[in-house]
């Protein structure tokens, strides 16, 4: 090689290093991870293209919990006589419709042939497995409840909390609701007396990989660089946070009531929850409610003040779980099945029965939804782990 070329060689080289050194002092100074927004978000199809094995993931509770409106979405029924939902007032009944421009609820009131009628379109779904409610645009970037929901094994029902037999379409919805049902939405505060306005963009539906992990797109820059054995992770492996911080992650939406102290959708994971909330006085533990406590349940037990259990040492958040044997097999690996009081009278039959006896399925007193002048309410399992006698085996 002549010297001149091995002088463009080296100059070609030096640049590259150089260039390489710049982008990673770049993502040094961004730290590990930030609260996951739309400009710093990689999107889970990044995420799974190395970490495939994850994919199962997508099919969870978690990444369900919110979706664009779609007929594999909404588990309710379309079908004629099955998509109406009789009110206690004889002149009000909804009808759920899908057409070839969207899905729709319909307030129908009055009697034929005077009727007035009211249609709003499903734009969002909302829940997957218990039951679902569903979210919808109006005035441009304002967002509500619609007042029909499923729930399953029951059917269409009067959204939770809604007046039975009123045709109500106002219920707003609050960034803190979103919150645990999303993984971003900026909100719009132009009118602080608005508080359900969003920007139609960047919107991104379901708890997805970041809302763990935290915004990943510096990570697969990182990644993706030569120089990657030598810039900071900037992600958040939860498994290896401290068990308060691992337990916060969690608590986001699993602990009860709180008073925001920063926006919506500025936790970072791995930082104190008590930056982003403030918890409110919490009752003493026989109020606390099954539903959307239970990390306030889970740390009365005693299986959690003795040893250093966190939620993921029963849940996998990776998979759907539904078999109580196979949680039961968790307990299992603490406690000996000899070691309960009922084994000399039933012996082995009580292996997979764990669950079942010491975190039964409670009805919530705080989801309530009357229909026909009947009150339904939801079974959400306890995780105030204890003995309780009444779902004793005899």
């Amino acid at each position: 090689m002549r010297p001149s070329a091995r002088w463009l060689v080296t100059i070609a080289g030096l640049a590259l290093l150089a260039g390489g050194a710049i982008a990673a002092g770049r993502l040094a100074l961004r730290g590990r991870t930030a609260a996951v927004r739309a400009d710093n978000a990689a999107g889970d199809t990044a995420c799974l293209s190395c970490h495939g094995e994850k994919g199962s993931f997508e099919q969870t509770a978690h990444r369900l919990t919110s979706r664009p409106a779609t007929r594999d979405a909404i588990a309710g029924s379309f079908t004629q006589g099955a998509n109406v939902l009789r009110t206690s007032n004889p002149s009000l009944h909804f009808r759920m419709d899908s057409t070839a421009t969207g899905f729709f609820e319909t307030a129908v009131t009055g009697r034929a042939p005077d009727t007035a009628m009211r249609s709003e379109r499903i734009d969002f779904v909302t829940g997957s497995r218990k039951g679902q409610s569903y979210l919808y645009w109006h005035a441009g970037d304002q967002l509500y409840q619609l007042p029909v929901s499923y729930w399953t094994g029951v059917g269409w029902v009067n959204s939770p909390g809604y007046p039975d037999g009123t045709p109500y379409f106002e219920r707003p919805i609050a960034p803190r609701c979103l919150e645990c049902h999303a993984s971003g939405f900026q909100a719009v505060t132009a009118d602080p007396a608005v508080i359900n306005r969003y920007r139609r963009t960047g919107v991104m539906l379901g708890i997805t990989c970041e809302t763990c992990h935290g915004a990943g797109r510096d990570h697969v820059g990182r990644e993706r660089s030569l120089l990657h054995a030598v810039l900071p992770p900037a992600i958040v492996n939860p498994a290896r946070l401290p068990r308060p911080r691992q337990l916060d992650g969690c608590a986001l939406c699993h602990a009860g009531v709180a008073a925001p102290r920063t926006p919506a959708f500025s936790y970072v994971p791995g930082q104190p929850l008590e930056r982003r909330v403030e918890w409110l006085a919490r009752s003493d533990t026989g109020a606390i409610d099954v539903h959307g406590n239970q990390v306030a349940l889970l740390e009365r037990s005693r299986c959690f003040r003795s040893s250093l259990m966190t939620c993921a040492t029963c849940h996998d958040v990776h998979r759907q779980q539904r078999d109580l044997v196979e949680f039961s097999g968790r307990c299992l690996s603490c406690h000996a099945a000899q070691s309960c009081g009922l084994f000399p009278r039933h012996g082995q039959s009580l292996v997979g029965r764990c669950v079942g006896c010491h975190m039964p399925a409670l009805t919530s007193k705080t989801i309530l939804s009357t229909s026909r002048g009947h009150d339904i309410r939801v079974q959400v399992r306890t995780h105030w782990i204890k003995v309780y006698p009444q779902f004793q085996l005899p």
